[in-house]
């Protein structure tokens, strides 16, 4: 069964305020004002039986895994270790100081369930959001130059399906202003 996390004001709170701790130009209130994660519960609902036990909220489990490619988590697990650490992680998630974060078996399990073409969708719908909404600007490259050894065969290289990679093209394009 789905669940929808419905956020509430706790009767002790012992005056702890998540929104007055996350500072006014801090980027994940811009992200959290202007985003929409709400379309993810539509989008999968089909995914949820209407008994057993209820679900992590899907639009929540969307937030946690634009939070692991936001800030660069390494994994799953370690988000799941940060996010009781961090104010703003819990206020961009809608959780209080009190709440219970979810075991990061939740994220993986999501996305089994959702299907990987299903979380390619919402995924570049949200990146969609985020570049017409001027949060993605692609003035700045990163790159990471690590020397790693490579434990990996030439034959495992997995590329996009070409529709993603165009849909990602036609966004960045789209951003920049240009129609190539």
């Amino acid at each position: 069964m789905m669940g929808i996390r419905q956020e509430q004001e706790k009767l002790f709170s012992y005056q702890v305020n998540l929104d007055k701790r996350v500072r006014s130009e801090h980027p994940l209130r811009r992200i959290r004002q202007e985003i929409d994660f709400g379309f993810v519960r539509e989008a999968v609902k089909g995914c949820y039986g209407c008994n057993g036990n209820e679900s992590v909220d899907p639009a929540v489990i969307m937030k946690m895994l634009f939070l692991l490619f936001y800030d660069n988590v390494a994994s799953e697990r370690e988000l799941m270790k940060i996010i009781p650490e961090r104010l703003d992680y819990m206020w961009f998630l809608g959780y209080g100081l009190d709440d219970e974060i979810p075991d990061h078996s939740v994220l993986s399990k999501a996305r089994a369930r959702w299907g990987q073409e299903v979380f390619r969708k919402l995924f570049v719908r949200i990146v969609g959001q985020c570049v017409r909404v001027g949060l993605v600007e692609g003035k700045k490259i990163h790159v990471d130059s690590s020397l790693i050894d490579a434990n990996a065969s030439k034959d495992s290289v997995f590329k996009g399906k070409p529709e993603f990679i165009e849909a990602l093209k036609r966004a960045y394009r789209k951003s920049l202003g240009t129609h190539l």
